[in-house]
């Protein structure tokens, strides 16, 4: 699966890719026609109203009478009444459907993600995918929205002006339409310019957003390395060439708007030079003459718009398909429409249908590499592992350990061969069934933001307090819930940071037994966990673990030694299988690993 990147494609996009918000933008057609609707009417009374500055310059001031004054206000104020009125319809649709639009993306992107492979995150950062998902949709939404919104009132206005213009007077009309292609040619000059500027300082802004990121979820370490000078330094590099390109960007802005004000103003003079001339010699009143100057002050505007208009259709099409690579991104590991039919998936699983799992796996001719890996981890591996055995794989750091777990896990297809769960092939059934069968614990706890007891039950949602306490008291985790006041009921803070690293590992422990997993995996779960601690969860895991499946990554070759099977790796391939005395009478890699470890803990211990 390729990085995201370069997933997106290059070639262009009908309508600016606006194909590929059909599903979201078809949900809510009626908001979308009523804000036409408003936006549409208001637009043409926005029109018409100079018409009343012409009529009360040429019948009240000019005659200098006040006949039939309120009749004149009480319809100008209805008027404009009704102009507030749609205009505010017009503005809520607007919002209405830049929440809901960005709503649903968001949406869509998150649940999406959560159906894509392990493969997938390993290609893509954190922050890249967060700016798809919120960065991304804001732009796209806002511009749906707004954009829209604001073009219908100019496009009408523009229209409606251009034809009363040219009803009251087609000459004076011709002075001050003369002058939108100038200023469409000038916007169109400046808007390029500005795009560019423009994209170099999301550029820029994405690398300071990763900075943030990296900084914060980094503090702890950076602190231990004390490399705040260098850290500080790199974001400051990163502000200040922000600086300077907006502030370039903030130039050319500001030069534009100077000459668009510059070209109203010249449409106003030639109006009021030609339409002075016009005016003494009797061939339009003042009245007349104002309404073309309201007109000639307005018409710039809409053109200024539109080529901004241009730009933010070009600039959000770059948003509409980065969004779209992102969700029509394919999982590396799916359920076949069948398996889905019978077993639902990730969202409507169809529990009723699962059956029952005894724990036998076996890999039947297994060849795998990874995705974006050129060489073969494994290749024609044979395995048979009966339900109730205890499989442990050890390795230097680094050797590919995971790769068994993540293939039992199905977080990575086989290249080639089948892995059989009970004997079926485990793309018989589907995901959702296979994992939650499954206990893992991570070498790296994570607990979600919340409290104890919900993160528990991430586990099992039903479970009772029994359920709990007896979960707790498996690996010996009581006294954390004592100690708390609040016991279950206590937060544990963004990622589990309010309690020590083996407290997190215990209640992963305890979630997972929660669970009842008939295959047990455990990735170095007890290499973050003092020495005291493991010994008092060891021979809780030990019992937990017999009748049960466990598949186990081992970080001290201590703890395995009574492992049925032991798989030994290096370079990324399975080199040794055996049972301890097996693999110690053979006196090879695992023999060495065993020795040197068995020597580094008899200096530790001689030290202390």
């Amino acid at each position: 699966m390729a990085e995201i990147e370069k997933q997106i494609p290059t070639k262009k996009l009908k309508f600016f890719g606006l194909g590929k918000l059909k599903p979201y933008l078809s949900t809510y057609k009626g908001i979308f026609l009523t804000l036409v609707f408003c936006t549409l009417i208001v637009g043409v009374l926005s029109t018409v109203t100079p018409l009343f500055q012409q009529y009360a310059i040429n019948n009240f001031i000019a005659n200098k009478t006040l006949d039939g004054l309120w009749a004149f206000i009480l319809v100008y104020v209805a008027l404009q009444v009704v102009i507030v009125v749609l205009d505010f319809f017009g503005a809520y649709g607007c919002c209405r459907l830049e929440l809901f639009l960005m709503r649903d993306m968001r949406r869509t992107a998150f649940n999406h993600l959560q159906t894509l492979s392990v493969s997938y995150y390993n290609q893509n950062s954190v922050g890249k995918l967060h700016a798809r998902v919120m960065s991304d949709t804001s732009n796209i939404s806002s511009i749906m929205a707004w954009d829209v919104y604001q073009g219908i009132w100019h496009v009408s206005y523009t229209v409606g002006a251009a034809v009363i213009m040219f009803v009251l007077h087609p000459v004076l009309a011709s002075c001050v339409l003369v002058i939108v292609p100038i200023v469409a040619l000038v916007s169109t000059y400046f808007q390029r310019k500005l795009t560019k500027l423009h994209r170099e300082v999301r550029e820029i802004n994405s690398e300071i957003t990763g900075g943030f990121n990296e900084g914060i979820t980094g503090a702890e370490t950076s602190k231990t390395l004390a490399v705040e000078p260098k850290l500080d330094a790199d974001f400051q590099k990163r502000t200040d060439r922000m600086k300077r390109r907006s502030q370039r960007q903030g130039h050319h802005r500001a030069l534009f708007n100077s000459l668009i004000a510059f070209a109203s103003s010249v449409a106003l003079a030639a109006v009021l030079w030609y339409g002075g001339l016009i005016t003494q010699e009797g061939v339009i009143v003042v009245g007349t003459l104002s309404v073309f100057m309201t007109y000639a002050q307005g018409i710039v505007e809409p053109v200024q718009w539109a080529v901004d208009a241009i730009g933010d259709f070009i600039s959000v099409k770059v948003n509409i398909e980065r969004f779209s690579t992102l969700v029509e991104s394919d999982s590396d590991v799916i359920d076949t429409p069948a398996v889905i039919e019978k077993y639902g998936d990730a969202f409507c699983p169809k529990r009723e249908n699962w059956e029952p799992i005894g724990g036998d796996v076996t890999f039947d001719d297994v060849t795998f590499k990874y995705p974006d890996g050129e060489e073969y981890v494994l290749e024609h591996f044979d395995l048979d592992v009966p339900r109730g055995t205890n499989v442990a794989i050890v390795g230097e750091t680094g050797a590919g350990k995971s790769t068994l777990v993540n293939l039992v896990c199905r977080f990575f297809e086989p290249t080639e061969g089948r892995i059989l769960i009970d004997g079926r092939d485990v793309r018989e059934r589907s995901i959702g069934w296979l994992h939650s069968n499954i206990g893992y614990v991570l070498q790296t706890p994570h607990l979600f933001s919340g409290t104890i007891r919900e993160n528990l039950l991430y586990g099992k949602e039903d479970a009772t307090d029994e359920e709990l306490d007896a979960a707790i008291r498996s690996v010996n985790a009581e006294k954390i819930i004592a100690r708390m006041e609040k016991g279950y009921d206590t937060p544990v803070g963004e990622g589990g940071n309010t309690l020590s690293t083996g407290e997190k590992q215990l209640l992963s422990f305890a979630r997972a037994i929660l669970v009842d997993p008939a295959i047990f995996v455990l990735d170095e779960a007890t290499s973050s966990i003092d020495t005291l601690t493991e010994k008092l969860i060891q021979g809780a895991i030990e019992k937990l673990m017999r009748g049960r499946t466990s598949f186990v990554i081992a970080h001290r070759l201590s703890t395995i030694r009574s492992a049925d099977i032991i798989l030994v790796v290096d370079g990324g391939k399975i080199v040794e299988r055996g049972s301890h005395e097996q693999l110690l009478q053979k006196h090879g890699v695992y023999y060495n690993l065993y020795k040197k470890q068995f020597q580094e803990e008899q200096v530790a211990k001689a030290t202390r």
